[in-house]
């Protein structure tokens, strides 16, 4: 089967914002499975995250969501797209048009179907924790220690390093100068401080909603509870360096990651992220998050400049290190 070109086109980019760019990059064999697997992981993010309806529905529908993905029976699925409306435009065009993204499951290659599920396995236990820890939102709660968010940004994007990985490996051949098990741990570690920044960048927003990211065992040690954290954000400010300071660090290793593969377009497509996130990290550096009501944002032009970067990265590590250092 071949896929609507709407499908990994103008459906992807609605709903992938700066990702689509990457995806658009990617050699051939790749782009199908990872522009699916993006699509599928966007779908399970819109259920968990739909305002719309009450927190317990939200929680069963992903089960069920998760069932579908796993087994293919689709028993379900019109009672999932029929309570799942989001407000926002793309979303709602995803769930309606999620029949299609399932078909197109169904006829990739074993081993890349495989990959999809497994992948998505992880995303949505990984989904499904945040909705148990934090419950409804009638009351602020914090994960309870790092090993909760470490485990919950491995879930999310850390297992999608390891899933990119294995399917560069798989579908592209000699892939990279490190051996697969070194560069996966490479690959799950700047998945990791990706999605660490994601939850920097929104620590107001989720807040706001009840759930704090930051770990209770670390504000405790500052005699200091989560609902009190927007009254005082100066308190928790050193926690919230920390986990800077861990995002840097897995951006560094992110830039490895990069430096290790040789494919031009692969390179190119690891470096679009990376280069936002770096920019998005010195902003928040700049902006503390907890200090700000503005949501840190990267203007067009930091993107430009990712996309003139791309070029030379494209070919050079010594390109890939002068970014680095460039302000």
């Amino acid at each position: 089967m071949t896929p609507s070109p709407d499908l990994g086109g103008r459906l992807l980019a609605g709903v992938s914002r700066s990702f689509y760019l990457s995806v658009r990059v990617l050699p051939g064999p790749l782009r199908a499975p990872i522009g699916l697997g993006y699509l599928l992981a966007r779908a399970s993010d819109t259920i968990a995250d739909c305002a719309e309806i009450p927190w317990a529905a939200r929680r069963e529908q992903l089960g069920v969501f998760g069932e579908i993905i796993r087994t293919g029976e689709r028993d379900h699925l019109r009672a999932l797209q029929t309570q799942i409306q989001p407000q926002q435009p793309d979303e709602r065009r995803l769930i309606e048009r999620l029949p299609e993204c399932l078909d197109w499951l169904e006829h990739v290659p074993e081993f890349e179907r495989a990959e999809i599920r497994g992948v998505l396995a992880h995303i949505i236990r990984g989904q499904s924790l945040d909705l148990e820890r934090f419950g409804d939102g009638s009351a602020c709660v914090a994960l309870a220690d790092a090993g909760q968010l470490e485990e919950y940004t491995y879930l999310v994007a850390g297992c999608v390093g390891e899933f990119w990985t294995r399917l560069c490996a798989g579908l592209i051949g000699s892939f990279s100068r490190l051996d697969s098990g070194k560069l996966s741990e490479l690959g799950k570690s700047f998945g990791q401080g990706l999605q660490l920044i994601n939850i920097l960048r929104d620590l107001r927003a989720d807040l706001e909603a009840g759930r704090c990211y930051l770990p209770q065992s670390e504000l405790a040690a500052l005699e200091l509870a989560p609902d009190q954290i927007l009254r005082r954000p100066e308190a928790a400010q050193r926690v919230v360096e920390r986990w800077m300071e861990r995002a840097r660090m897995r951006l560094g290793d992110g830039h490895r990651y990069i430096a290790a593969v040789p494919d031009k377009r692969v390179r190119v497509a690891c470096f679009l992220p990376w280069y936002l996130g770096s920019k998005t990290l010195d902003l928040l550096e700049k902006r503390p998050p907890l200090l700000s009501r503005t949501r840190v944002k990267v203007p067009r032009a930091t993107v430009r400049k990712a996309l003139f970067f791309a070029l030379p990265v494209a070919f050079s590590n010594r390109a890939l290190d002068r970014v680095a250092k460039s302000p």
